[in-house]
């Protein structure tokens, strides 16, 4: 992980006691909330339905068991005992106290975290595949590159008040964990002859609309990244407009103007750049790639994970689930589901991030991951320890084997706290997942990702959901549109509307019509369901979706 030298201790310190002046001077009066407005989002102090809600930063998506525990206390100290998860790979806390905020990025500080640029119209938190570092098809940790990108980025005098708010995403694996393809520049890691470099892809973003991005550039080597980041970046500061904020992504920067123009810009604008860097960006990365040498993995006797498989059909199931293929023989990726049946999906107590930061001490190395899945990673755990994380983490709730199943929901905050949503996320989550915890079908369905939305924002990523559910005001009642066939890896596709929404009380109802429709036409157990929506189209489950509608067509 990467450790803060005295420069960014000292820069944290100042930027904190800054906005402790700026909170005072809120609270005597000497501010207006208009005028302090952009002085709080410059922090990632938003004003939500009931609260403030700061939104912290974890980089990449990587923690320290010391940094987990830090953010429990913040959790006990100043809110309510908990904190939320995002697919920012952020976490929020709900009930901050305004005069209390300085403390709490003060107590941040102290274990290298902050809340800077997690809001407000300039780059925010860069994140990266949740297994990086560890997964067995990784071309090379991505990690450091994302560090220099946050470094870079961080203030930057240029990429302050862009258009609107700009995301990168970053993989260093040829399958795309990241859903790069749905962000503003989205950096997948490719091999040409021998060489590692990036697929650079631009314009891509979810909301109101949803647009796949597109590669500018299909191999540019690593020593090339950061100018040519840069590049694009300022060439989009240039053309973005600024007439309408609905019209000032990138993707609509793109669209307009056309990728082989954007991409002219880029070129010209980064060979005015490279030049200037002079190589001090490879030599940071340098010093970057020191701090993320892997741990050393010893060879053990697995043989205590060989015995619960065969003999624990509880664990055997949650290992079938959970893990994931590592790098090193004999370990394991473990995930660990934020999404027990009838929880909020990404909500940890602070009891609950204690033990995973003792639990990432014991097993894995002091690391823990954040998913833009809203789950925790623990990403180098020896097979033999299995055992015992297993039957450490049931206690707390916490070895819930429904990962990339259909209780794996991925949802915004929604109406229960989010000031922009049009409708609740959170229940209708957590219904289905009880829904077909009852049914007792979520292994027999397979993998199926469901993302759920509040409004048109799409902070839950339906767009890119197997099965997406979009939550609106229609006439101030509740109502929600469902797309299928979305997918948010390598191979990105935006879900297709399938009709007319769906009430509150009617929506669990229309998911089962879809699944049980799925599990008749399957060909066989193998077919996942997005494997047979893409075999069959989207005829058949509108069918079951809306028999009344079918019934008058047949007729």
């Amino acid at each position: 992980m990467y450790r803060y030298n005295e420069f960014d201790d000292a820069f944290l310190a100042a930027r904190n006691a800054q906005f402790r002046a700026q909170v005072q001077r809120r609270i005597d009066g000497s501010l207006t909330e208009d005028e302090f407005k952009p002085l709080r989002l410059m922090n990632g102090l938003y004003l939500q339905l009931h609260a403030y809600m700061l939104r912290v930063a974890i980089p990449y998506g990587t923690l320290s068991s010391d940094q987990m525990r830090q953010l429990a206390l913040i959790a006990d100290k100043f809110d309510k005992g908990y904190g939320h998860f995002t697919t920012r790979q952020n976490i929020q806390y709900n009930w901050p106290k305004l005069p209390e905020v300085p403390d709490i990025l003060d107590a941040l500080a102290e274990v290298k975290l902050h809340a800077i640029q997690t809001s407000g119209n300039t780059i925010r938190n860069v994140t990266a595949d949740h297994f990086a570092g560890a997964a067995a098809d990784e071309i090379a940790d991505p990690r450091p590159v994302a560090e220099l990108i946050r470094q870079w980025s961080t203030d930057h005098p240029e990429f302050q008040f862009l258009p609107r708010k700009f995301k990168i995403a970053i993989t260093g694996s040829p399958n795309d964990r990241a859903v790069t393809r749905a962000h503003d520049i989205g950096l997948r890691m490719v091999e040409r002859d021998g060489e590692a470099g990036f697929e650079v892809i631009v314009g891509g973003g979810l909301g109101r609309t949803p647009v796949v991005g597109k590669v500018i550039r299909d191999f540019l080597p690593r020593a090339d990244l950061l100018p040519y980041l840069e590049a694009v970046v300022s060439a989009y500061n240039t053309l973005g407009r600024r007439d309408n904020k609905y019209k000032a992504r990138i993707k609509i920067t793109v669209n307009e103007n056309g990728i082989d123009a954007v991409r002219d810009q880029v070129e010209a604008r980064f060979n005015e750049l490279r030049p200037l860097f002079k190589g001090v960006d490879q030599e940071l990365l340098a010093q970057i790639e020191a701090h993320f040498a892997a741990p050393e993995f010893a060879p053990r006797d697995e043989a205590p994970y060989a015995l619960a498989y065969a003999n624990d059909p509880v664990f055997r199931s949650w290992a079938d689930t959970n893990l994931a293929a590592h790098k090193a023989p004999g370990h394991a990726i473990v995930s660990i589901s934020l999404k027990a049946q009838g929880q909020t999906p990404g909500d940890a107590t602070s009891d609950q991030m204690r033990l995973l930061a003792d639990l990432a001490d014991r097993y894995g190395h002091g690391e823990l991951r954040i998913s833009h899945e809203q789950n925790v990673i623990l990403p180098h755990v020896h097979k033999s320890d299995l055992p015992a994380l297993h039957a450490a983490l049931k206690p707390a709730g916490l070895a819930t084997a429904n990962i990339g199943l259909i209780s794996d929901i991925i949802a915004c905050p929604g109406m229960d706290y989010c000031a922009l949503a049009t409708a609740r996320s959170i229940p209708v989550a957590q219904q289905i997942a009880e829904r077909f915890d009852a049914l007792k079908l979520e292994h027999d369905i397979g993998p199926l990702k469901i993302k759920i939305s509040g409004c048109i924002n799409a902070c839950g990523h339906h767009h890119v959901g197997h099965i997406g559910i979009l939550g609106l005001d229609r006439a101030g009642v509740e109502n929600y549109q469902i797309t299928l066939g979305g997918d948010g890896t390598e191979d990105a596709v935006i879900g297709q509307r399938t009709g007319p929404g769906f009430a509150y009380d009617e929506i669990v109802d229309a998911i089962e019509r879809i699944i049980r429709a799925y599990l008749e036409l399957r060909e066989d157990p193998g077919e996942t369901f997005l494997a047979a929506y893409r075999r069959l189209g989207a005829e058949p489950f509108k069918a079951a979706l809306y028999p009344e509608a079918a019934k008058k067509n047949a007729a």
